[in-house]
Parts: C-alpha cells; structure tokens; sequence
C-alpha cells in the first residue's frame, strides 16, 4: 500500500489542502492519503488556532466523498508539539507494510532542515512536494519528489479575515466546512 500523510494546522481546512492531493494522487499513485491535524505546529507556536476538535471536524467534512481519504487524530490524542518524525513513527508502526509519501508545499522545502530528526524522517519516507512551476520530477537523492499542481488562490489566513469581516468564503471551502464555521461561531473577534 502506498500512503501520502499531509500534516497541517487546518485552521480551517480549505480547497488549497485538497485540490492539489486529488491533482498528485494519480502520477504519485496514492491507495490513501491521511490528513494528520497538528495539536500544535513547530513554526506556529506563537498563534491560537481553532480547537483541535473543530479542525478535525473541518478536515473530516471536506474530505468526506473520497472513500481512499481519511484524517487521523494521531497528534492530536498526543498533545503537544506535533513533530512529523513522531508522526510518522507511529503510523509505520500501524501500517508496516505500506509505502510512505510526506506531501508538503513549496514553502515547506527551505524549512526541511529544521524539522526534527531530517535524516529519519527522509529514510521513513518520500517527501512530495505540491508545486505549482515544474511538472512532477525527483531530485538527486530520489528522497524529494516534485508533483506539479495548479494553483489554488487560497489561505487559511484569508478565510479566518473574511469570516471576521462578515464576507462570504463559499470560493474557498467547502459548503458544509462553511456551514460548520457559522454555526459553531469560528474565527469571530475574540474566539480562535
């Protein structure tokens, strides 16, 4: 089985964490893709987010018609600081067979080197990285792949400003994601 894990904060979960994984999936032939909310990222320590539970929630309605998609609340039962090296560790350890892919963005490249444990993260798995210039090629060292995806103007940032703004954010999420963000009160002045 060949599995991709994209590790995020979601917050919330927009059609940027989902168009470019359906675009990769066939040249990377994925069999699942995990979405793996983070409790608590590495390089976003100094900014509250919504619940854990609200962005699982988000994650788990917007990928809801893909039967070979699943979230998984790995980091979150864990609690702290999500760091991929663990992450991966443990779902290794649930599916020991399976092959695994890493799907970052383009921005994420640079910061490589200051995820914890580089070197066993690269020889537990493959990471993929979505970018919107060269079509899908790997690097020297075969551990880097680069899968070419169109661009989705979109930012968690940019949701959580309009939703605070009062403006619509249907381009942006799914309807139910939308839905779910008005009915539970998120990215209000003064709620995370």
């Amino acid at each position: 089985m060949h599995i991709a894990i994209c590790g995020g904060t979601f917050d919330p979960f927009h059609r940027g964490h989902l168009e470019p994984v359906l675009h990769a999936r066939e040249s990377m032939q994925w069999d699942r893709v995990i979405y793996v909310p983070a409790w608590k990222q590495p390089f976003k320590q100094d900014r509250d987010t919504a619940s854990g539970f609200h962005r699982f929630a988000m994650a788990v309605l917007a990928t809801r018609d893909y039967d070979w998609m699943f979230v998984s609340d790995i980091e979150l039962q864990r609690g702290g600081t999500s760091y991929s090296v663990d992450t991966l560790a443990e779902l290794r350890a649930l599916y020991a067979d399976a092959q695994f892919d890493w799907i970052i963005g383009e921005d994420n490249v640079a910061q490589l080197p200051q995820w914890r444990e580089p070197e066993r993260l690269f020889a537990m798995a493959r990471f993929v990285v979505l970018t919107r210039g060269e079509s899908a090629h790997q690097t020297a060292d075969s551990r880097i792949v680069f899968a070419k995806t169109p661009p989705i103007p979109v930012s968690s940032t940019e949701i959580r400003r309009r939703v605070r703004a009062g403006e619509p954010i249907d381009a942006f999420v799914d309807p139910l994601v939308a839905r779910y963000i008005q009915h539970n009160g998120l990215y209000k002045e003064g709620t995370a």
